[in-house]
Parts: C-alpha cells; structure tokens; sequence
C-alpha cells in the first residue's frame, strides 16, 4: 500500500505524545488536501440542489405564491437529501485505500480525529449549501424575510446532518452496496432537524419569532458534537474489525 508524501507527513507517528490542537489540526489539514484532489465531487451537493431547484416548478406548477408556500420545505429537503448524496464517500475512500486502519491503530483519540473529518466534510458541503440555498429560493419566490434564517438554519442543521449521517456512513462503509441501507439508517434521525429547520424558515415569513426553532437546531448540534464522534469511532471499530 503506497502513501503520498503529503498524506505520510499529515498521518499521526506512533508512540508520540502531542496537543489536541495540534492533532485537530493535522487531520483537518490532512482532509483538506485530499478534498482538494476530488474537486469535482465537491460539486455534485451543490449541481443536485439547483436541479431539484429549477425542475421542481416544471413538475408541480410555476406560480409565485404557490412557490413561496413549499419553498422552506423544498430547499430544506433538497438540502437534506445533497447531504445524503455526499455521505457515501466520507470513510469509503479511506477504507478502499487502507487508511481506515492506520486511523483506527493511531495514537490519537479517534473521536477527536472523526470529529476533525466530519467538520471538514460540513465545511465543504453543508457551509456551501447554506450560502447558496437563498439564491435557489429566489427561484422559487422566497420572500426576502425568510433568506437570513434560511442560511442560519441550514448551517445549524447541516452540521448535525453530518454528524448523524457520519455514524450510518462508518456502520456502512464495508459493505459493497451501503448507500441504500446508509439511507435507511440516518433518514428517520433527520426528521427532527428537517422539522425545526423548516419550521424556522416559515416562522419567519409569517412574522413570528424564529429563536425557537434555531435554539432547537443549536441544542440537536450542540447533542450531535457530544456524542456523535464517540458512536463514529465505535461503528468504525465495528466495520473494520468486524
């Protein structure tokens, strides 16, 4: 098994001590410079959201207020299910390349390092899908109030997609066909985060008060952050070592 000279200088040594910052930092360098070289992949959330977007009117009909009434609902599900698209790849990669298990044998608490890898995968996929959600809700004649909590909600909401997405992705990442089953397993969590987002974005072109469903968003994160990473590092365990 052969290891760029970029991936060997990122990779924890055995039998070091150093920081957690340090740790974090590598492995999210590490995840940058490997995003770097499947740019186009990085694409596809973004490319799926416009299509569903700019198709969905042809299907259901093009007129503005009906439009703005399914908006909130449409962007957040379409958002959701371009997560899903891009979780597959999060550990397959490193599994069919035999880094998988030098991550598992390293040094360092693999919660840590599994949190590092997932937050790049949010910063690469949910951060984009939240800034370009409002320019696709032009399309669909979102009113001008609902655009700052849709990029709020989405950016909360995405993290802990990918975080509960990232603990189906590690459940599967050995088995030759896991996208159909990965789907099975993470949907039914998403529900909640796909019903205060939503619910977040419509308060806000009605005029009512938004803090309660983004606080609901922030506490399903701020749960996702502490107890995500552990499951990630011990369903990893589960489908590496069998």
């Amino acid at each position: 098994m052969k290891f760029t000279d970029e991936e060997r200088s990122l990779a924890p040594v055995a039998g070091t001590t150093i920081g957690l910052s340090a740790v974090w930092r590598a492995q999210v360098k590490r995840e940058l410079a490997l995003a770097r070289r499947r740019g186009g992949d990085l694409l596809n959330p973004l490319l799926f959201l416009a299509l569903v977007v700019v198709l969905f009117p042809l299907g259901i009909s093009p007129q503005p207020d009906l439009l703005a009434e399914i908006a909130p609902g449409l962007l957040w599900v379409a958002a959701l299910l371009a997560m899903l698209l891009s979780l597959d790849a999060l550990f397959r990669t490193d599994f069919a390349d035999g880094s998988l298990e030098q991550l598992l044998l390293s040094p360092q608490p693999l919660p840590l390092l599994c949190l590092a890898k997932v937050f790049v995968h949010w910063l690469l996929t949910g951060m984009p899908l939240a800034l370009c959600a409002p320019l696709m809700g032009v399309l669909l004649s979102l009113p001008g109030t609902g655009y700052l909590t849709l990029a709020a909600s989405l950016a909360l909401g995405t993290a802990s997609l990918s975080l509960i997405g990232a603990i189906g992705a590690a459940l599967t990442v050995g088995l030759p066909r896991g996208g159909v089953l990965l789907s099975l397993l993470v949907l039914p969590l998403y529900i909640p985060v796909l019903i205060f987002g939503a619910g977040a974005v419509q308060a806000a072109i009605q005029g009512g008060g938004t803090a309660p469903a983004l606080a609901l968003l922030g506490a399903l994160l701020a749960l996702a952050v502490a107890a995500a990473p552990f499951a990630i590092a011990g369903a990893l365990r589960i489908s590496v070592n069998g």
